[in-house]
């Protein structure tokens, strides 16, 4: 076992909580509070999600409210970091387009059983993975529209329809969301050895076993990367995902 659950862990932890938010307020970086917040609902969440697999994964309908709960708290996450308007319940048609296929395919093949203690870890993988993608690329696409609007309308006047206006525009920096993933997998076994290798390593299985576990994972979620990142760059084109009230032209 990697850590012992118990006092110390806790007291460890907490010290390290307080000084990330401490080093947030003291340099101003704007966000000591949210990381505050974040910590202690990680450890509640998890606490409460320890629980609650152990439970659902012996019943399919569990197990299955349990899948569509992961992913509607990714929708809902990735929306509203977004946008604040009613557009951002879009965010879901990246995500699925990004996960329900993968998911399929590993399912339809037989490399991911369905039983919860493998469905769960590997769906929740790629839907944070998903999360990832949509929330960087909308959010780049939308910055570079504000900021360059003038070249959209720059397009417009050239003849070009609103969506290939927008799309000249937002594509290169919603195109960023996939540096993340791009740079972690490029530099797996040189910078750092990911989790699932880890994993694997102390749960057992051989170093190769482990290698060819995070490299499944590692694809697996190139594949689902670009698929959410070219669909919310599609949305934010169609004016589906917007933050302004779009005018009559430019949302048909």
């Amino acid at each position: 076992m990697l850590l012992p659950v118990n006092v110390t862990l806790g007291v460890v932890l907490a010290v390290l909580l307080a000084a990330a938010v401490a080093v947030a307020a003291l340099a101003r970086l704007g966000h000591a509070r949210a990381i505050a917040v974040a910590g202690l609902r990680a450890a509640a969440q998890l606490a409460a999600v320890s629980y609650l697999i152990g439970w659902v994964v012996h019943a399919l309908p569990w197990l299955l409210s349990f899948l569509a709960l992961m992913f509607a708290v990714a929708v809902r996450t990735a929306g509203r970091r977004i946008t604040r308007n009613r557009t951002w319940w879009w965010a879901a048609a990246p995500i699925a387009a990004g996960v329900v296929p993968v998911v399929a395919l590993l399912l339809l093949t037989g490399l991911v059983p369905p039983r919860g203690l493998t469905l769960i870890p590997v769906a929740g993988i790629l839907i944070g993975g998903a999360l990832t993608a949509t929330v960087l690329g909308g959010r780049r696409a939308l910055d570079e529209l504000a900021m360059r609007h003038g070249e959209f309308e720059a397009g417009l006047a050239l003849g070009l329809l609103d969506r290939d206006a927008r799309m000249e525009v937002a594509r290169p920096a919603a195109s960023d969301a996939l540096l993340p993933g791009l740079d972690q997998t490029r530099t797996v076994g040189l910078v750092t050895l990911p989790g699932a290798f880890v994993g694997m390593l102390l749960g057992g299985a051989s170093p190769v076993q482990a290698g060819a576990v995070q490299l499944f994972v590692l694809v697996a979620l190139l594949a689902v990367q670009a698929a959410a990142c070219a669909t919310v760059l599609e949305l934010v084109a169609r004016g589906r995902l917007h933050r302004v009230p779009l005018t009559a032209a430019e949302g048909e």
